[in-house]
């Protein structure tokens, strides 16, 4: 009895013996993880934007079609990438796929538009997706960066000048309110529908404007010396 006791006290002083000699777990508790802040949009008539869309900073974590159906000034453009107007034009999975910055027309610059040219948009699939091509470039572009000249995913450029509150597009355009935050996309709210017949001309590298000339000189000057070359000696 008195040898279990002494093996049992011996066991209990060894495993005390252990656990003073391992640390003590200390609990850490992380501070969380900060909020993301994302700059707000910038125009005009961002007050409005803002009051229409008050949850606006929710954006940033949808679809680019989910939040520019979530802009009630918009809704005529947002019906045009849908499939609304014409069930065959539909860009919602192009854009889904950004990053694109998007000129997005609103309803009073639709309005604008003679009747007839609406109606005429509506019936030509291949006229529709041009214009709205013409409205999206590749980028992710805040107000104070998206100024210059950009190729659209029609392939045809516009220009866009300004910054931050006071940002045009082909000099013709306004922004009403910019850089508004989708998941793959920046969102302008302008006041006039692009056209893309009206685009500026492309930008030229300069190697490009002085390549061609040099090689079809050395062409000429090839042409030249050959033809020469074969031409009979003059009669002595």
């Amino acid at each position: 009895m008195k040898t279990l006791t002494s093996k049992a006290l011996g066991a209990a002083v060894a495993i005390a013996a252990i656990t003073a000699s391992v640390p003590l777990a200390i609990t850490a508790y992380a501070d969380p993880a900060p909020t993301a802040e994302f700059p707000d949009p910038q125009g005009s008539g961002c007050d409005a934007f803002k009051q229409q869309v008050p949850a606006y900073k929710n954006l940033h974590d949808q679809q680019t079609d989910t939040a520019m159906a979530s802009i009630p000034d918009i809704s005529t453009f947002n019906s045009a990438i849908s499939g609304q107007l014409n069930p065959a034009v539909n860009l919602t999975s192009m854009l889904d796929n950004g990053p694109y910055v998007v000129f997005a027309p609103n309803n009073a610059a639709f309005a604008a538009l003679p009747p007839a040219q609406l109606d005429a948009l509506k019936a030509d699939p291949a006229a529709l997706t041009k214009l709205l091509d013409y409205h999206v470039f590749l980028g992710l572009l805040g107000p104070d960066d998206v100024k210059g000249q950009r190729p659209t995913q029609e392939g045809a450029e516009l220009t866009v000048t300004g910054k931050g509150g006071d940002v045009k597009v082909n000099d013709t355009a306004k922004v009403v309110c910019g850089g508004i935050i989708s998941g793959h996309a920046r969102i302008y709210i302008i006041d006039t529908v692009l056209d893309p017949g009206a685009a500026p001309a492309p930008v030229t590298g300069s190697g490009t404007s002085t390549t061609a000339p040099t090689t079809t000189s050395a062409a000429t000057s090839t042409s030249a010396t050959s033809a020469t070359s074969a031409a009979p000696a003059p009669a002595g």
